[in-house]
Formats: structure tokens, C-alpha cells, sequence
């Protein structure tokens, strides 16, 4: 269904944890001229893509969830896929979210308009217009694959963990595991038993710990509905734990050996053979790369159809699969668990700012946003989950939630800018704000100076978290209690107050008419803006 020529106060940009949240925030800010665009035919983000065997979170399900809509029934302290995307489609109706959603809409492009201060989106369902965007695409939403020689002529089946091919049959079958991050940790014990056989091309061995996940009792359920506090209660202890370990990650990282230790004697329960758990041992400091849980993957890897191949993929010719140490091996698949473009998402080719250059062009050099949320040149756009808000210990719920705050007070510092100009010029009518580049810059040096001493930086490791250059635009270096407080208010004097050219115009013939008549000189709303942040 078409939408020519439409235009709404807000377009949200996915609908996954951010993009839903920014919509129910937006209702409750008392918004509801808005727009959620879905590339898919429903809700879910990641959590709709990554089906793939096993696929669960590795936060507590209690914490991996939004506060203003706590969940009783969750049925496992750390919740499976289906579990989550359940609750994403409560949360879809609950706060009557489903008017707003637009389906099979994925933007083609998005053009900022300097005369009309609103954003132009070409999606795959029309066009429309918006004052505001909020980009909510998230970072795990665009599978990545490398460039494997001959990957392309490979007889047998190919997907991404992300893109997972239900309809294909895995029994008995000779599969290659390409990966050892947090997907495949979860597929291989998932998958391992039907097999004929699993080889895993490990490039980088993980650190991984036991997940303690239990069913949750039915009188724990009984008791979070009949007592709603022992779930707020129950949240808050799973969080105050994990602000506590941020220090470790982030001033401290020598205080994570005695968590290498329990590493390396929770592999050595699993893995009896010594020359395995050397080629399962990592050489970089826990917490570098993200700490994977499990309690199935390491005894999976001990079973006689798993072999494990410490060098990643180099070559595939025909149907044999070649690693860079030279390990040849026969596969009749090959499973991607690779990750995503993180540092350099698709989405921002597609943004075109006010100088006519692309979000990808501006971050050429790596991504940086003001509070992690907007860039400069891209006037009224906003990111959920954007440059340097990912964590490495907690719940991302907790940073959207930060977030959304910013977000609402950004569009109540629209509102009161806003003000339909009056008979003595004051007001200033429709306008936009313009994160300034100085602001930007200062932030994220505030941002790389702090990331220095982390185990992210110090570690010894590369990681998704890096981009090309091997700068972290990935990790906040904080607590979230510390993001909270930094977005909880808009600061006007970081931004530039755009007016449309029309207004600019009729401001300044009217300053020239209050000096001939010699009135007092209206003050243009963009200087004012300045004076009083």
C-alpha cells in the first residue's frame, strides 16, 4: 500500500527494542503523528531474524526487558528467542502500537530538506515526510559474510546463523561452523547431536562461562503478578550486580584474572584433552570480546563427531573447505556465525545530510555522535542504540530506555521552539536542531579518553567492537547509571537552531524595520537559544 506525499510529525525507523520503545515513548509524550517503518511483515528486530537453534539471550530475562512494562511470566531466567519476540508483540499491543506500524516498508533513502526543515523517505511502500526521524535500526540487523574464495561455486547450502534455512534438513549432514562468537556457542550444542559431522573454524577462541539458567517456578511467577514490586525488586538487584562489575571492565581490568581462572576451570570440567583446551584457551584478557555464557557448548566440542580447526576460513574449492593453516575438510553446508555490520551499518548509506553527503561518508573516519544519538549535519535524526552506547556486561534495554529520555526531551525542545512567531517577531515558528561539531568532537574525545584503559582497549584482543582503523566507536566506557544521567536533558547550547529560509528572511526584515523605527530589535531565536542553555 502506497503513502504518497504523506507527512507525520515523527518516522521511526525499525521495530525491534528501540524502535518500539521509541513509539511507545512517543504515545506517552502525548505523540501520536508517527510512523514505525518495518523492512519485515512484523516486529522483533533481531529477535525476529536470528531463529536459528538454541538462539537465547545472555542477559537475564528480568533485566532484558522494558521497565515500563515488566514481564511476570517470563518462563526462564534467561529467556529463549521465541520467548522475547512473544513479548515484543505484547509490548506491540499492550501499548496499541499497531496503527503506527507500516510493514514491507524498508527506507530506500532518506534526504534531509533545508527549505522545508523536514526529512524526504523513499521506502519500498511510498513516500512520505518527516520532521523528525528516529533511526532505530539497531547494529545486529545486517548479517555479515566475508569474502571467501569460491565461496560463490561451494555445491552444498550457505547461510548466516542470522538467516537461518529451517526448510533445510541437518541430519546426517557434514557442516561447517564458521565462527565462535555468541551465535555459534549456541548453535553448535544445539545441532551437534544430529549431525554427521561438525567441524568448527574457530579464527579466535572465546571466553566462556556457565550459564546458570532455570526454569522459573510457578510461585515465582504466582508472586511477581500478585507482588508487581519483587519483579521491580527483582530487576533491580540483577542491575545494581552488574553496575558494580562495570569498574572491573573499565578502570580495572587486571581484576579480571580470578574471572580467567573460573574460565579456564569451567573448560577443564568439559574438555579432558589437553592439545582441545590449548586450542580453546584464549590469549587476550577476559572481557576483551565479549564473555560468552554456556554450560552445553564446551561438552559438545569433547564429542567424537566435533572436530575444531584453530584457523579460520581461507578458501572453499568445490566442496571442500579450505582454513588459512591448511586443514582441508569435506562439507556438504556452511553456517555462518560471523556477525553483523556494526561498525559500518548499511542504513547510513542511505542518509543524505544537509551538505547532500551520507551519514557513511561523515563516518568515514568512524562513527561518533553526540551522546551517542546525533550527528552532525543531520538535523532533527536520531539513533537508538548509536556510536559508543553498546555494552559489555549489562542489559542494552537500559541504554534505549536512556535513550528515549534524550529523545523526548529533544521533541519538547522542538515544541517550545516552535512557537508560531507573533506580532512583535518573537517566536521563531518551525524548527530543527543541528548537533554542532565542536559538541560531537568534544564528546566523543571525552568518550575515547575514557575508553583507553579499558580491557575493551587493553585486552590484547580484536574485536567486533573495533572498527576498521581499530577504534572502539562500539562500547560505552561507563555505567549505565552514568548514560542515564548524561542524556537525561537536551543541551541547547550542542546544537545549532535551523529556521526555514522563508522565516530567516521575514526575521531579518523585520530587524531592519525595528532599526529605521528605532524599536527594539528582536532577538532571533536561533542566538537565544544559545544565551539560555
Amino acid at each position: 500500500m502506497a503513502h504518497e506525499h504523506e507527512h507525520v510529525r515523527v518516522a521511526v525507523i525499525g521495530s525491534g527494542f528501540g524502535g518500539l520503545g521509541a513509539a511507545v515513548r512517543l504515545r506517552r509524550e502525548g505523540i501520536t503523528d508517527f510512523v514505525v517503518l518495518e523492512r519485515a511483515s512484523s516486529v522483533g528486530g533481531t529477535w525476529r531474524d536470528n531463529s536459528y537453534p538454541g538462539c537465547a539471550c545472555d542477559v537475564p530475562s528480568h533485566l532484558y526487558s522494558f521497565s515500563f512494562a515488566p514481564n511476570p511470566d517470563w518462563p526462564r531466567t534467561f529467556s529463549g528467542q521465541e520467548h522475547i519476540r512473544a513479548y515484543l508483540e505484547h509490548v506491540t499491543d499492550t501499548f496499541r502500537l499497531r496503527p503506527h506500524l507500516r510493514f514491507d516498508s524498508e527506507v530506500k533513502r532518506m534526504t534531509w530538506d533545508g527549505e522545508q526543515l523536514r526529512w524526504r523517505i523513499e521506502t519500498a511502500s511510498g513516500d512520505l515526510t518527516a520532521d523528525v526521524v528516529v533511526s532505530a535500526t539497531g547494529p545486529l540487523s545486517d548479517p555479515k559474510i566475508p569474502d571467501i574464495p569460491g565461496l560463490d561455486t561451494f555445491p552444498g547450502k550457505v547461510f548466516h546463523s542470522a538467516r537461518w534455512d529451517h526448510d533445510y534438513d541437518l541430519t546426517g549432514k557434514r557442516v561447517a561452523m564458521i565462527g565462535t562468537g555468541a551465535s555459534a556457542i549456541q548453535i553448535v550444542p544445539s545441532i551437534q547431536p544430529k549431525v554427521g559431522r561438525l567441524t568448527l573454524f574457530q579464527r579466535t577462541p572465546a571466553w566462556v562461562m556457565p550459564r546458570v539458567d532455570r526454569a522459573i517456578t510457578g510461585a515465582e511467577r504466582w508472586l511477581h503478578q500478585q507482588l508487581p514490586f519483587t519483579t521491580r525488586a527483582r530487576r533491580g538487584l540483577l542491575w545494581g550486580i552488574r553496575e558494580l562489575q562495570v569498574q572491573a571492565f573499565t578502570k580495572h581490568p587486571d581484576e579480571l584474572g580470578f574471572v580467567e581462572q573460573l574460565a579456564k576451570r569451567n573448560m577443564a570440567r568439559a574438555i579432558k584433552d589437553p592439545a582441545l583446551r590449548a586450542k580453546l584457551t584464549p590469549d587476550y584478557r577476559i572481557g576483551c570480546k565479549r564473555i560468552l555464557l554456556s554450560s552445553t557448548y564446551y561438552p559438545a566440542l569433547a564429542q567424537p563427531n566435533v572436530d575444531v580447526v584453530a584457523s579460520g576460513l581461507s578458501e572453499v574449492r568445490g566442496s571442500t573447505v579450505v582454513a588459512a593453516d591448511g586443514t582441508e575438510t569435506e562439507v556438504d553446508a556452511i553456517i555462518f556465525g560471523t556477525g553483523f555490520h556494526v561498525t559500518d551499518m548499511p542504513i547510513a548509506e542511505r542518509v543524505v545530510g544537509a551538505d547532500g553527503r551520507t551519514l557513511a561518508e561523515h563516518w568515514s573516519g568512524g562513527m561518533e555522535a553526540l551522546r551517542g544519538a546525533a550527528a552532525a549535519g543531520f538535523p532533527n535524526w536520531m539513533t537508538i542504540i548509536g556510536p559508543n552506547t553498546g555494552l559489555g556486561n549489562s542489559s542494552m534495554i537500559l541504554m534505549i530506555e536512556s535513550q528515549l529520555n534524550y529523545l523526548a526531551d529533544y521533541l519538547r525542545q522542538l515544541n517550545v521552539l516552535g512557537v508560531p512567531p507573533g506580532p512583535q517577531g518573537t517566536g521563531g515558528g518551525r524548527a530543527a536542531l543541528d548537533a554542532r561539531p565542536s559538541a560531537v568532537h568534544a564528546w566523543n574525545r571525552r568518550v575515547q579518553e575514557r575508553m583507553k584503559r579499558t580491557v575493551w582497549n587493553t585486552g590484547g584482543c580484536t574485536s567486533w567492537y573495533l572498527d576498521a582503523s581499530g577504534r572502539n566507536t562500539t562500547i560505552w566506557p561507563g555505567t549505565t547509571s552514568e548514560f542515564r544521567r548524561a542524556t537525561r536533558r537536551v543541551d541547547l547550547a550542542e546544537y545549532v537552531v535551523l529556521r526555514p529560509p522563508a522565516a530567516t528572511a521575514a526575521q531579518d526584515e523585520s530587524a531592519e524595520a525595528s532599526a529605521q523605527t528605532g524599536a527594539p530589535e528582536a532577538t532571533p531565536a536561533t542566538d537565544a537559544a544559545e544565551v539560555t542553555a
